[in-house]
């Protein structure tokens, strides 16, 4: 994310976005009212280039520094009210070769992003139940990071696109993928809806969900472009890498996409050229964790990957479902806006810690007005009922949104410092905070807090 810095002026109502300034000579006499009202104690003297002496013939100040820019820092040698230090500027500019006098600012770091959805995002910032992102986006932005998002595939989206590398399509069956063909070089998402009694024979027929554009844009939607949402790790990139279609996918092509996606080889499949240092499973379906999952988790994380997965909204023991259940992962459970375990999500000892995750509800008092909001979490997808047709934004609730929170902030924890899936576990774990709400099942750890964890690791 891109990292803002405003004018500490609280005395006066005002900010000035990055590191313009007001500057107290020529034109400026309005900067200058204010730097005498808000009673300034340090200026940055500036002399024009031809200057013969940058040195100041001035009792009232004392030069603290020299920039390396040719500018003098100057203090006042006693406090000055409005009076002295109109009379002090104006002093300081009659010397020769001057050319301003600025007030020497204190900055301080912010972070809120000009995304026109941001606010609806209580999931990021909220002090209740959120994971405390604003805090951590001060040094972190996920820059140098590649995620991989294991998954519907993905759709073009002008909040997406700008941070998406190539990913691969791991469907085998060309009925599931819908694209024609097996597996291949194309991870769009070609839609999962399906008809009522197909997959399995559903009551009824469910329209294409663009869950895995979804979840990338939790992770990684392009920030600061005054436009819909921002992403955790709004500078990290997404390898989008499609194993999900029509009634669901095979365990078999999420292995493979597990081990390439985090630089493994696969036979018959061009190497990944750009392996992932996290991956995100917001997938699964019950069981027991399976040779061919605990084998390529094994292997991804042998290469340095940490594995992060949704553990699932059966409302259920996280240890009936996999690949939660597999070892050398990071198991996530999802929160409600109160803070509480969300009353779909998997729990148990197997659950390492809970991310926010949501609720959709709309409740109303007796006369009919709604009383809360919609709880979801808002992302990127695309508005086709079936296939693709316009971009478009919209809530979702499950471990499926709770896991691309923590694969987020894990690639802002690696942005700023290497470190190892065990180093990165433990760091989560060690920097939660606890869950405000009620979990009684077990949720893990806590819930995560981006702020602390980057302040710790």
């Amino acid at each position: 994310m891109k990292k803002r810095y405003t004018a500490a002026l609280a005395t006066l109502g005002l900010a000035f976005a990055g590191f313009a300034v007001p500057t107290l000579a020529g034109t400026a006499q309005a900067g200058q009212d204010e730097a005498i009202e808000a009673g300034y104690d340090q200026f940055i003297v500036t002399f024009a280039d031809s200057a013969k002496s940058r040195g100041l013939a001035h009792k009232g100040v004392t030069q603290v520094r020299e920039l390396e820019s040719g500018s003098v820092v100057v203090k006042p040698s006693r406090g000055l009210g409005r009076n002295g230090t109109a009379a002090l500027i104006n002093d300081l500019r009659k010397q020769a070769g001057v050319v301003s006098v600025e007030p020497d600012l204190i900055m301080t770091a912010t972070a809120v992003p000009t995304d026109t959805r941001y606010s609806e995002q209580w999931d990021l910032f909220e002090p209740t139940a959120g994971m405390n992102a604003p805090g951590a986006w001060t040094t972190a932005d996920g820059a140098g990071v590649t995620v991989a998002v294991i998954d519907t595939g993905i759709v073009k989206h002008s909040d997406l696109d700008g941070n998406v590398l190539p990913g691969y399509d791991f469907i085998s069956d060309a009925t599931s993928a819908r694209d024609g063909n097996g597996r291949d070089a194309n991870p769009n998402d070609e839609g999962d809806w399906y008809a009522a009694g197909e997959c399995g024979g559903a009551a009824n027929p469910s329209n294409s969900s663009w869950h895995g554009s979804h979840v990338a844009g939790t992770i990684a939607a392009v920030s600061d472009n005054a436009n819909g949402i921002t992403g955790i790790a709004a500078k990290a990139k997404i390898v989008p890498v499609r194993v999900l279609g029509k009634c669901g996918g095979r365990t078999s092509d999420i292995a493979d996409a597990i081990t390439w996606a985090s630089g493994g080889r696969v036979r018959g499949v061009p190497a990944n050229a750009n392996p992932a240092k996290v991956l995100n499973l917001s997938l699964g379906g019950s069981g027991s964790c399976a040779r061919a999952y605990q084998r390529a988790i094994d292997g991804a994380v042998s290469r340095g990957t940490t594995v992060v997965i949704a553990a699932g909204n059966s409302n259920s023991n996280v240890s009936g479902f996999t690949p939660a259940n597999c070892n050398n992962v990071v198991s996530v459970a999802a929160s409600d806006r109160e803070g509480n375990r969300a009353w779909y999500s998997n729990y148990g000892s197997l659950i390492d810690v809970a991310a926010p995750g949501g609720e959709v509800r709309n409740e109303t008092d007796p006369s009919g007005s709604r009383t809360k909001p919609q709880d979801g979490i808002l992302s990127t997808i695309n508005a086709g009922a079936t296939v693709q047709t316009t971009e478009d934004y919209k809530t979702f609730m499950g471990t499926s949104m709770a896991a691309p929170h923590v694969a987020g902030l894990v690639a802002l924890m690696l942005g700023e410092k290497p470190l190892t899936p065990a180093q990165v576990e433990a760091a989560l774990k060690a920097n939660v905070r606890p869950l405000p709400g009620v979990c009684a099942e077990g949720c893990g750890a806590g819930l995560i807090d981006a702020t602390k964890t980057i302040a710790n690791i």
